[in-house]
């Protein structure tokens, strides 16, 4: 399996964990997605295919849903469905976990299959928890002691921070973000995976 993500820029930053990025066309800015093999399932995160070479991507995939199943879909914020809809169509079976707060959102842009609240557990023996931006859900996989977030925090050079204010919605706050944050982070993770920034020590996070 970790041969097969090789060819497409995958790096394995743990064992049965991968991240990869890809030039996001909208964002025009390299994104980040990350995959999990546990408990018999396998768990795509934000996933955006990487546009300079799918059809090796495509191909490692392939091998890896026929070993393992259909992918499971977990989304952080709900503009992040990226590849979800080709990734769907693809495999018969395939799921997509869709936070309840943002059931409208998400399905302007995809199908769901499945609905889920913060605090519910989900394949991969992963939790669940509510975030206060967007209606966002990170994601808390206990295995490794990682989060997996979407746009509350961002990263860059080695650091990581709220996102800018310039980002809330009007009825938002920094304070009640920075709460949010802080609750995520009572599981005390020794990694955090993000979208924006991708895979860092918790350490790195400046609130």
């Amino acid at each position: 399996m970790a041969k097969r993500y090789v060819l497409v820029g995958m790096e394995q930053i743990a064992p049965q964990l991968w991240w990869w990025t890809a030039h996001h066309p909208d964002w025009k800015r390299e994104v980040s997605s990350y995959a999990l093999v546990d408990d018999g399932a396998l768990v795509l995160f934000d996933p955006l295919v990487p546009r300079d070479d799918p059809d090796a991507f495509w191909d490692a995939l392939d091998g890896d849903v026929a070993h393992h199943g259909p992918p499971a879909i977990l989304i952080t914020v709900y503009w992040h469905t990226r590849s979800s809809r080709e990734i769907l169509e693809r495999y018969d079976g395939a799921t997509l976990w869709a936070h309840e707060p943002a059931l409208r959102g998400m399905a302007k842009r995809v199908p769901y299959t499945n609905t889920y609240n913060g605090g519910d557990v989900l394949p991969g023996r992963i939790e669940a928890i509510t975030m206060h931006h967007m209606d966002e859900a990170a994601f808390w996989l206990p295995q490794h002691r990682a989060l997996v977030v979407g746009d509350s925090v961002i990263g860059d050079d080695g650091r990581a921070n709220l996102c800018p204010r310039s980002w809330l919605r009007k009825k938002e706050s920094v304070e009640e973000q920075r709460a949010s944050v802080e609750r995520a982070l009572a599981r005390r993770p020794e990694r955090l995976l993000l979208t924006h920034g991708g895979p860092m020590d918790s350490a790195a996070l400046e609130l």
